[in-house]
This record gives structure tokens, sequence and C-alpha cells, in this order.
């Protein structure tokens, strides 16, 4: 009985379907409470992500309903549409020459380094190239797969980049002499409002049915985007997401990533890791060049520049903002400016340069 037991226990593939949902919800729960202790980034999402992963290329994986990827999808393009401050767009209209320059700047150098990738055989064109887009890594993550890249490998050049950056981050705030970067405590239970919530989860709904009826690439997440930046600077009504609720979308977003995985694509993410690390570092470089011609010629604070110019994991970067003397206004600004470019001529140009990659 002992060994038995024991033979189930150490082979994954033979687990029953509330055993793996088990392993899966513990598992994911510790992995983003260490995450989250050491303030590592995105890690609502890379804890499942991760703990999925294991699963799947052990034997243990499982294939999610697509209603809940679709419904997560959605609750992402409003999380998003939520976070943009009321003042990003007036900031970016009263200094739009510098905004134009820093962002067209960061796209182009990593458009240029994803095609590079692309060059060398080791990764496809499309994959690459969105793989190294410098907007929301969660949102470019989901977009990829609509335009034929590899969702996995996506994520793993999205979320190497977003630690990376963070990292970064962190080296320069902590040479300007900033010692506390303190966190504010969050409300995990906590609901503002249940009728808000009610209303904001059925706009979330219709989004979703919208675009799958539609066929729109990621169109679960744009549409739930647009109708949630209209909601957003109308002030027509308030948008509720309880931390509780983000928590869970980016369970499942992180889950139907990590399912995906295979332990051939496994190995082809760990081959590719120095040539990915490798342009990872060059965009930084790139980036702090930039943010030296910020401080040069637009009087901008080295601390300020380099965090309005970092090309990943922009909640990181909003943090360290916060908790420092830069203008944060001019960084979130920057990284919004951003993030809406990418997902504005991302598509287009992720199309067109992977079918250039030869020529």
């Amino acid at each position: 009985m002992a060994s038995s037991f024991l033979s189930l226990i150490t082979t994954p593939s033979r687990w029953t379907t509330p055993w793996r949902l088990t392993v899966l919800l513990v598992a994911s729960f510790v992995l983003v409470v260490i995450f989250e202790l050491f303030r590592l980034p995105a890690a609502l999402l890379l804890g499942p992500m991760i703990t999925a992963i294991i699963l799947a290329t052990s034997g243990a994986g499982m294939k999610l309903p697509k209603p809940m990827f679709l419904m997560a999808q959605g609750v992402l393009g409003m999380m998003i549409a939520n976070s943009l401050p009321l003042t990003v767009f007036a900031k970016i209209a009263q200094e739009w020459p510098l905004f134009l320059i820093g962002t067209v700047s960061t796209i182009v150098a990593s458009s240029f380094l994803g095609w590079l990738l692309s060059r060398t055989g080791l990764l496809p064109g499309t994959t690459a190239i969105w793989g190294s887009s410098p907007g929301a890594a969660s949102a470019m993550t989901i977009m990829s797969e609509s335009y034929g890249a590899d969702m996995r490998l996506v994520a793993f050049m999205q979320y190497l980049r977003v630690a990376c950056c963070a990292i970064a981050a962190t080296v320069v705030a902590s040479v300007f002499h900033v010692d506390n970067l303190a966190i504010e405590p969050v409300d995990w239970l906590g609901v503002s409002s249940w009728s808000a919530f009610g209303i904001t989860l059925a706009i979330i709904l219709a989004a979703c049915v919208a675009g799958v009826i539609l066929r729109l690439p990621s169109g679960p997440m744009l549409i739930a985007l647009t109708v949630g930046l209209i909601i957003k600077f109308t002030g027509i009504l308030p948008i509720v997401l309880p931390n509780w609720c983000l928590a869970i979308s980016f369970a499942v977003l992180g889950w139907s990533i990590g399912f995906r995985f295979t332990r051939q694509a496994l190995q082809h993410a760990w081959h590719v890791f120095p040539h990915v690390l490798g342009a990872i570092i060059a965009l930084i470089a790139i980036n702090a060049c930039l943010a030296m011609l910020l401080i040069t010629f637009a009087d901008i604070d080295p601390l300020t520049a380099f965090l309005a110019t970092s090309p990943g994991g922009a909640d990181s970067v909003a943090i360290i903002a916060a908790s420092t003397s830069a203008d944060v206004s001019f960084v979130m600004a920057m990284q919004v400016a951003r993030f809406l470019l990418v997902l504005i001529a991302g598509p287009m140009l992720a199309r067109w340069l992977s079918s250039h990659k030869t020529a």
C-alpha cells in the first residue's frame, strides 16, 4: 500500500484531476507569497505560470475552460484602463515632442534587437519581435498569440526583461541614495462597492462576448481596455476590481500560459536564454543612453530620466518612482505613452519586421 501511494505521488501523470487542482492551487499560492515577500514584479502571474509549467512538463498538465481565459483577458484590459492616471494625457500633450522621441526611440531599439534575434534563426520572427516589445508584459504576451507568435516563448522573453529592468531600476535608485522603497499594504479581501463591482464584471463580460463575436485579435482584452478608458476619462461609472479578483484573473492567465509549455519548449527557452538576455541588456544600455540625452538636453534629473526610459516593469518603476524624489508624473506618462504606442503600432510593426527578417 505504501509503495503504491509513493509511486502515485512520484508519478504526476497518474494524478487525478482533484489532486492536480489541489497541487496547482497550493503551489501557486506558495510561490506568489514568496515572490511578494521578495517584491518580485508580476508575482501574481509568475507564481501560477511557473507552477503550471512544472506540472505540464512533468505530465500533470490540464486544460482550462476557454471562457475563464477570455474573462481573465477582459479583467486585464479593464485593469490597465483603470490604472492610467487622469493626468497622463495632459502631461503627454504638454510635452509631446519629448514623449514622442522617447517612446519611438525605445520602440525602434527594441524592434531592431528583436529583428536581430529573428535573424539568428533561434526564434521565429514574430515571436522574437513580440517578445522584445517594450509594452505591458501581460498584454504583449496575450496579444502575441493572435498574431502567430509562440505565447510561451514571448512570456519567457517578456518576464525575463521585466525582472532585469526591475533589478536595474533598483540598482539605479540605490546609487542615488534611495534607502527605503516602501510599499503600501494591500487590502486583498475588501470590495469598495459590490454593486459597482457587479456592473464592472457585467461590462467585462459584454466586452468578452463582443470580442468573440467580432473575432478581433485579443478582442476581449482590447475591447475591455477601450471601454474602460471611456469609462475612466468620462467618469460615468466607477471601475471596481478588488485585489482578489485581479489575483484570480492573473492566476488564470498564468496557468493558461504555463500549461502550454512542453519539455521541448522549455529546453528551447533555455537554449535561447543567453541570446535573449544579451538583447535585454543591450536594450537597457540603449535606454540608459537615451536617459543621458534627457539629462543633457531636457534638464531631467538622472533618476527620473532612467525610470522614464526603463523598457519594462512599469509597476516596479512606479513603486520606485513614488518612493523617491523622481518626477512620478513624468515617469508614468512616458511609460503609458510607450505602452499605448506599442498597443497601436505593435501588430503592424511585428508583421512587417517578421516578413522582412530574411531580407
